[in-house]
C-alpha cells in the first residue's frame, strides 16, 4: 500500500479531529501511515462502542467508500495522525494501471473479516476475561513488536477503551490486568503493555 502512496493524498489530523461521521456519505477510505484511529459505533441513545483501534498500515472507512451507502461508524484520530485518502470512485482505473495494488488492498480487508470473524466468537463468550485477553493477543499479532522475547503492543490503550471493545466493565478490565501481571504474563511499562507469556495469556 505505501508504494502506492502517490495515487491518493496524504492528510493530517490533530489529536480528537474526525476522519469521517457515522451516517454520512463519502468515497473515501484511509491508509495510517503513523498515528492511532478509533473506529466507533453509535447506538440510538448516544451510547459509543468501540469498533476497533487502528494503527499504522491499516486501512479504515473502506466499506462504505466502495458501497456508496451510510457509514456505519465514525473515526477519530486519538493523536496527532497521517494517513493517505483515496477515493474510492478511482479505484476501476488505478486498479487497472497497478494490480498489485488491488491485490494488497484485497490482503487487508481479508485479514481486516478474519480479525472480525474472531472477535465475534469471543465476544460471545460470558467471561470477560476471555474477551479482554482475546483483544490483546489479536493487538499482539496486529502491532506487536519483539523486544528480547517480549511482545511490546505497539499501541497504547486505556483501560476504558479496553472495556469499551470487548463489553467488560473497567474495573473488570482493570482487575482481569492486574491478574496478569501478577501471574508474569504482561507487564506495563509506562504507556506500552508487553506480552511476556502469551501461551498462557488465553488459558
Amino acid at each position: 500500500m505505501i508504494r502506492a502512496a502517490h495515487l491518493g493524498k496524504r492528510r493530517t489530523y490533530q489529536k480528537g479531529e474526525s476522519l469521517y461521521h457515522q451516517g454520512e456519505i463519502d468515497s473515501r477510505f484511509y491508509f495510517i501511515l503513523k498515528g492511532r484511529v478509533q473506529i466507533s459505533a453509535f447506538r440510538q441513545d448516544g451510547s459509543e462502542f468501540v469498533l476497533e483501534v487502528m494503527g499504522q498500515w491499516a486501512i479504515c472507512g473502506e466499506g462504505a467508500a466502495f458501497d456508496g451507502r451510510p457509514r456505519f461508524s465514525s473515526a477519530v484520530a486519538l493523536e496527532d495522525t497521517e494517513v493517505i485518502a483515496f477515493d474510492a470512485n478511482g479505484m476501476a482505473e488505478i486498479f487497472r494501471g497497478f494490480p498489485e495494488f488491488a491485490v494488497a488492498l484485497l490482503r487487508i480487508t481479508s485479514m481486516k473479516q478474519r480479525v472480525l470473524g474472531i472477535r465475534a466468537q469471543y465476544l460471545a463468550s460470558p467471561k470477560p476475561e476471555n474477551r479482554i485477553a482475546e483483544l490483546l493477543t489479536r493487538f499482539a499479532e496486529l502491532y506487536g513488536v519483539s523486544e528480547n522475547g517480549v511482545t511490546v503492543i505497539g499501541i497504547s490503550l486505556t483501560h476504558e477503551q479496553i472495556a469499551a471493545m470487548t463489553g467488560a466493565s473497567r474495573v473488570t478490565v482493570t482487575r482481569t490486568l492486574k491478574r496478569l501481571r501478577g501471574e508474569g504474563v504482561i507487564e506495563v511499562k509506562g504507556k506500552q503493555l508487553r506480552i511476556i507469556d502469551p501461551a498462557r495469556l488465553m488459558l
